[in-house]
């Protein structure tokens, strides 16, 4: 058990307290990344059914992802850690490079015109969104002092359900203007395409705007926080270092194994589970149909219509929980701003909102009921995007902050290979092959997570008043 699990590291750097919209300017860039989550989240399953997936391939043909995650998240982190340009800094070559890459997955994403061509791009766009967004995480850290760091995880989450929001909707969104939501078999409708492009666009100039607003510390003025010296292999400082993880760590980890579980789960099967349990319009199989006989042709294009409006109707009842996931960030960022938060009492009761709202789904019938379920989905989600790092930065080293957060982001795409690789089989074995049961999983899921906080000690930093 190394020295940081026990106390708080000094800091160092004596680090102003910074204002709002300069907290809001160093934040702005996850607004994109979002978009590109978003987007990712809601609709990939989608187009993999569009292109003829069965649903209980889907969490496989997700696998790419976190398995990207894996393995970039460290890596970065540990580059970040070592990297300093006089122009851009620590961390903002990492948020430009990252941004390229996915805007140009984003751009090119809908028109797969094959299964493996869709994993391919997906498996870009994961690694693309991974460089940009690991050492945002760091970043905060950097710059703000230890009690303005909880305000400035939830400011990151008040972007993120923004992002997730408008995201979200997009597909339905462009729809209503009069783009088509039709496309023959295996095409993507024009509607998922241009939401795609506008998520690219927006994903670069949200970056941009972090990149041309934000400064950042160089080495000589972090007094015992230089850029490390490389005198280990990076693999193997690398693997000592997450052999040697704080326990606070480790604690936390286990709460986030559980919790991005849930969602990975929710990523990829909530499109079959909701369109098939409460829209009751599931995605045809065009190999089921003589499409060269214009009666089954024309029962194909009813059934492909009503599954690819049910699929945008889920996309916007999932943009509920960006929605509430602002609005509960909102909230508590005005909290932060004045007195300090119990990050693990905040983090305990959202967890329990998450479950309950996963679980309603599968007794819900009418789909305006899910607006319910997915805004105590998003109390969760804004919780699980700032709690866990609020709770572990004041335990970590400030001078190896983009590493570790890179090794602790390992909990969050663990578990989502687990369910990549578990979760079809389990859907098509255990539970008859009835999505909604992913949502069930999901519920349960996140209420183990709760219980697990229980374990989980309050950073010293997050407990100390507002200076």
């Amino acid at each position: 058990m190394s020295a940081a699990s026990h106390t708080a590291p000094s800091t160092g750097l004596h680090r102003p307290t910074l204002s709002f919209w300069q907290i809001w300017n160093m934040s702005f860039g996850f607004l994109g990344i979002q978009f590109g989550f978003a987007l990712q989240g809601g609709f990939m399953s989608r187009i993999f059914q569009t292109l003829g997936a069965e649903k209980d391939a889907l969490p496989l043909l997700w696998i790419a992802a976190p398995l990207t995650g894996l393995l970039v998240q460290p890596i970065i982190g540990y580059l970040s850690d070592r990297t300093w340009h006089p122009r851009f800094g620590r961390r903002r070559p990492y948020f430009l490079i990252g941004a390229i890459l996915s805007s140009f997955a984003l751009l090119f994403m809908p028109y797969s015109s094959a299964l493996w061509m869709a994993a391919g791009f997906l498996w870009i766009l994961d690694a693309s969104i991974n460089i940009s967004m690991e050492p945002f995480r760091a970043l905060v850290a950097d710059k703000l002092p230890a009690q303005q760091r909880s305000y400035g995880f939830v400011l990151q989450t008040l972007i993120i359900g923004i992002g997730t929001w408008v995201a979200s909707t997009l597909p339905w969104l462009v729809a209503q203007f009069g783009v088509s939501n039709e496309a023959a078999p295996g095409v993507v409708p024009a509607s998922v395409k241009l939401a795609f492009a506008i998520g690219a666009v927006v994903f670069l100039g949200s970056i941009l705007v972090t990149v041309l607003t934000t400064s950042e510390y160089a080495p000589s003025q972090h007094a015992g926080e230089a850029v490390p010296s490389d005198k280990k292999h990076f693999v193997a400082e690398i693997i000592h270092d997450i052999l040697h993880m704080p326990s606070q760590m480790l604690r936390i980890g286990a709460v986030q194994f559980f919790s991005w579980l849930a969602f990975f789960s929710m990523w990829s099967m909530a499109t079959p589970a909701l369109t098939e349990a409460v829209f009751k319009a599931p995605a045809p199989n065009p190999a089921n149909f003589a499409m060269n006989v214009p009666e089954q042709a024309a029962q194909f294009n009813a059934a492909n219509g009503a599954f690819q409006n049910a699929a945008d109707l889920v996309g916007v009842y999932m943009g509920y929980y960006g929605l509430a996931s602002m609005v509960i960030a909102l909230l508590l960022s005005f909290y932060a701003a004045r007195r300090p938060l119990n990050c693990r009492a905040v983090h305990f009761a959202s967890l329990i909102a998450g479950g309950i709202g996963f679980l309603s789904m599968a007794f819900f019938s009418n789909p305006q009921w899910l607006v319910v379920s997915f805004c105590l989905v998003g109390v969760s989600w804004a919780s699980i995007l700032s709690m866990p790092y609020a709770l572990l930065a004041g335990s970590v080293e400030p001078k190896k902050m983009g590493g570790y957060m890179g090794i602790f982001n390992m909990f969050i795409v663990i578990p989502q290979i687990v369910a990549a690789t578990a979760l079809g089989p389990t859907i098509r074995d255990v539970f008859g092959n009835q999505s909604i049961y992913a949502m069930v999983i999901s519920g349960g899921s996140l209420m183990v997570g709760a219980l697990l906080l229980a374990f989980v000690r309050e950073a010293k930093a997050q407990t100390e008043g507002q200076s």
